[in-house]
């Protein structure tokens, strides 16, 4: 049995959790999040705790035990205090800047990348070369993040691109240290 599951999930002051079968809303200061979990596992709210139960003994069941538990708890941090994704452009002339809520960055292309936040999602630039994604959404922040980083990869011959804050990007050494 996931020890992960087993484990309640504590509700923070100003969140409220309503349950309708196997569809759960979240409600919180910084927004709302609704999910329909599977028939394998039972939802229920005891005070201020939520508990994650199998209501079948099978090995699906386990398997979705710990997922369900994460994913609800991550309901409840996302609208309580959100998630942050911090991404860092590295190389000469690569920048970003903001234009309205869309986020323009010089990659080394000849044209600006252009990228339009989805619903629920800002960016906030503290300086031209570091972004910050912001959302209630664990995994929407994550792929918003990942789709940023993949309009230009860190390349590994002079670490050029974009890449996570505190990511290490493994360098080689070029041809000239082939030549001997």
């Amino acid at each position: 049995m996931s020890r992960i599951g087993k484990q309640p999930v504590p509700l923070p002051a100003g969140v409220e959790v309503k349950i309708e079968g196997q569809k759960v809303t979240v409600k919180g200061p910084k927004g709302e999040l609704s999910q329909v979990f599977l028939p394998e596992v039972s939802i229920s709210q005891d005070g201020e705790v939520l508990k994650v139960e199998k209501t079948v003994d099978t090995r699906d069941a386990a398997a979705r035990f710990g997922l369900s538990r994460t994913l609800l708890s991550n309901m409840v941090v996302g609208v309580s205090e959100g998630f942050t994704k911090t991404l860092e452009i590295v190389g000469v002339g690569y920048r970003a800047a903001l234009n309205g809520t869309t986020l323009e960055m010089q990659l080394g292309y000849s044209h600006p990348v252009i990228v339009k936040p989805p619903a629920g999602i800002e960016f906030e630039l503290p300086s031209q070369t570091v972004i910050i994604v912001k959302g209630i959404d664990k995994q929407q922040v994550g792929q918003i993040a990942a789709n940023i980083r993949m309009k230009r990869k860190p390349e590994p011959y002079k670490g050029k691109g974009i890449r996570y804050r505190g990511e290490y990007v493994r360098r080689k050494l070029g041809k000239a240290a082939s030549a001997g």
